[in-house]
C-alpha cells in the first residue's frame, strides 16, 4: 500500500513532473494531436529532459502551499497539489488506478485543509475525472466551462465543490 507524504522538491520533482506529463497526456490529452498536446502541457512536455532549466521549470509549476505525494516501494505513484479551500490537481499512476490511492490523497488534502480552516473544497475537474470526485463526495457547481492551460486553449473542465464536514 501505498504511503501518503509531503512532497519534497528536491529528491521528487522529477518523478512527479513525469507523473503529471505521463497522467495528464494519457487520460486527458490523449484526443490531441501532439503539438496541441505540447501546448497544454506547458514545461511538463519537457519532463524527461535532462536540461536543469527545463527541470527548473518544472519544479517551480510543482509548487504550491500543499503538495502530497503518495509513495509506493520507493517509486512515487501519485501526486495532489492545492491549498486551503483548492484542490489544484490530482495525478495517479494509470496501473495504480482504483487502488484508493486518489481517495487516500483527497483525504488526507481535505485533512489539512479543514486544519487550516478551510471549510470547503473547489475543483475543476477534468471529464475523465469527474466520476472519480463524485465518488469521493464531491458536486458539480455549475455547467462544464472552457479555459486555458499553460498555452492551450478550449480545455473543458467541470467545477465541483464539496463542504467539508467539522
Amino acid at each position: 500500500m501505498a504511503t501518503i507524504r509531503p512532497y519534497r522538491e528536491e529528491t521528487d520533482a522529477r518523478a512527479v513532473g513525469q507523473l503529471i506529463a505521463d497522467t495528464f497526456g494519457r487520460y486527458n490529452l490523449n484526443h490531441l494531436e501532439p503539438r496541441e498536446r505540447d501546448l497544454f502541457l506547458g514545461p511538463f512536455r519537457n519532463a524527461d529532459s535532462d536540461d536543469p532549466a527545463h527541470q527548473t521549470e518544472i519544479a517551480k509549476m510543482i509548487r504550491s502551499e500543499i503538495v502530497l505525494v503518495a509513495e509506493d516501494g520507493g517509486e512515487i505513484v501519485g501526486v495532489l497539489r492545492g491549498r486551503a479551500e483548492r484542490l489544484g490537481s490530482l495525478f495517479v499512476r494509470g496501473d495504480r488506478h482504483r487502488g484508493g490511492i486518489g481517495r487516500a490523497l483527497v483525504e488526507r488534502f481535505e485533512q489539512l485543509a479543514r486544519g487550516q480552516g478551510g471549510r470547503r473544497i473547489y475543483v475543476s475537474a477534468t471529464p475523465y475525472a469527474v466520476p472519480f470526485y463524485l465518488a469521493v463526495g464531491y458536486k458539480r457547481s455549475t455547467g462544464e466551462r472552457r479555459m486555458r492551460v499553460f498555452d492551450g486553449s478550449g480545455y473543458v473542465y467541470q467545477p465541483m465543490k464539496k463542504v467539508l464536514a467539522r
